[in-house]
């Protein structure tokens, strides 16, 4: 099944930021192609590039792999709860908390990718469970009002708007 992009009309919050990056027609072949791209791309740099601060209380390289996996264990659990029908609003989390107490700075790369890799394998999976009807229910998270397709492209451009920022500031 192919699982296309939500709506250009439809506005959700501070989520379309990241919706809007993604550039896939379809959100499976997306997060397959980026998960590629992030193991090569980060595998690729030296310690000391993994391990730089562009500036004083920035996250390091492996601190923002470490932000990409904890936000898409978030989403994903956002989409799954709304696929289930659950109508829960879902409160925002601390990213500068959870960034600041990952210890993601202090561990190997080699394992960080490999979690990164098994959270967006899980992330496939799940998505290539729901049908046409779970990929349409709503919920609310952070405020917003967002669809189950919506959160997935929302999970692929975060992590695409982290890369961005890693080539901008870091290399």
């Amino acid at each position: 099944m192919n699982i296309l992009p939500p709506s250009p009309r439809d506005n959700f919050g501070n989520f379309s930021t990241y919706i809007n990056k993604v550039t896939a027609q379809d959100l499976l072949i997306g997060l397959q192609e980026n998960q590629q791209l992030v193991e090569q791309k980060i595998l690729a740099l030296s310690d000391e590039q993994l391990n730089h601060k562009y500036q004083v209380g920035k996250w390091s390289i492996k601190e923002v792999i470490g932000h990409i996996i904890d936000t898409e264990r978030i989403f994903a659990y956002r989409a799954l709860r709304f696929a289930r029908k659950d109508k829960t609003p879902l409160p925002g989390y601390d990213e500068v908390l959870f960034g600041d107490t990952s210890n993601a700075g202090q561990r190997d790369i080699q394992k960080l990718i490999a979690e990164f890799s098994a959270v967006r394998q899980a992330t496939i999976l799940l998505f290539e469970s729901f049908n046409e009807e779970m990929l349409e229910e709503r919920g609310i998270a952070s405020n917003f009002e967002i669809s189950v397709r919506a959160m997935g492209f929302a999970i692929l451009g975060h992590c695409i708007h982290h890369l961005q920022i890693i080539e901008e500031r870091y290399l």
